[in-house]
């Protein structure tokens, strides 16, 4: 069974234009991403989807991967769904991981953790990751996803808002979800082709439309933590973290 893992990368982006080829400690952020991504055991295969001839330039230049893909894509699901088509040679079970491109300081081991389930058990179609949330300013930030699990460790809901409403002050874990997806080819393409739902809408959250059609995503914890980069606030910070780990050309 293969496992390959595509990073949707466009070039718009309403605070942060060019974000993919903005330079973190001397390299463009995307390079960040894949060559992390690249180190992750799981995978069979690594490629950029993008939109924009620069990024796609900027890829190549490192030795990555990368092809094109419609400006038009609304969200990074349909970059990767127009990727897959292009890629004959995989089989409808063989799995797709969505990496996030804006992500630099991904560990490689969580698409290890990622794609574990999904290997071992040929029911499975979806998995995502979830993290313990420690930072209580971060249960009230509609910014920060969170989300409950059954007692086997399957969605229950994704929300923006304090996930479980914990009345009785009961002792329960609040864990915040992280973006990264392992799916079936073939769900791949069925979820992509269904409808919008009325939660997705109104949590603006895509995974939700999986659990409104009935289907099941496993999560799985991971002691792994990300930072998104949608702001040059966020970039000013990636970099001061990068210069303390000695990464800084």
């Amino acid at each position: 069974m293969r496992v390959v893992g595509i990073i949707p990368a466009r070039y718009g982006s309403t605070r942060l234009p060019g974000k993919p080829l903005r330079l973190i400690a001397g390299k463009p952020m995307i390079e960040h991403v894949y060559r992390r991504a690249e180190k992750a055991a799981c995978l069979s295969d690594l490629l950029v989807a993008t939109d924009d001839l620069r990024i796609k330039e900027a890829v190549e230049a490192f030795g990555g991967k990368a092809l094109m893909t419609a400006v038009e894509h609304q969200t990074g699901t349909d970059r990767l769904v127009e990727a897959v088509g292009y890629l004959d040679d995989l089989g409808a079970e063989d799995i797709i991981i969505n990496i996030q491109g804006d992500e630099p300081l991904l560990e490689p081991k969580m698409l290890e953790e990622l794609a574990q389930p999904l290997l071992t058990d040929a029911g499975l179609v979806m998995a995502t990751l979830k993290h313990r949330l420690t930072d209580a300013s971060e249960l009230d930030d509609p910014n920060v996803v969170k989300v409950v699990t059954d007692l086997n460790g399957f969605a229950l809901y994704f929300s923006r808002s304090p996930l479980p409403y914990n009345r009785t002050g009961a002792e329960v874990a609040v864990f915040k979800h992280v973006g990264l997806y392992a799916y079936r080819k073939a769900f791949l393409l069925k979820y992509a082709s269904l409808e919008r739902t009325p939660l997705e809408q109104a949590e603006s959250l895509e995974q939700l439309r999986a659990l409104e059609n009935g289907y099941r995503i496993k999560v799985v914890e991971t002691k792994f933590d990300t930072i998104g980069v949608d702001s040059p606030r966020d970039l000013e910070r990636i970099n001061k973290i990068m210069e303390r780990m000695g990464e800084v050309e």
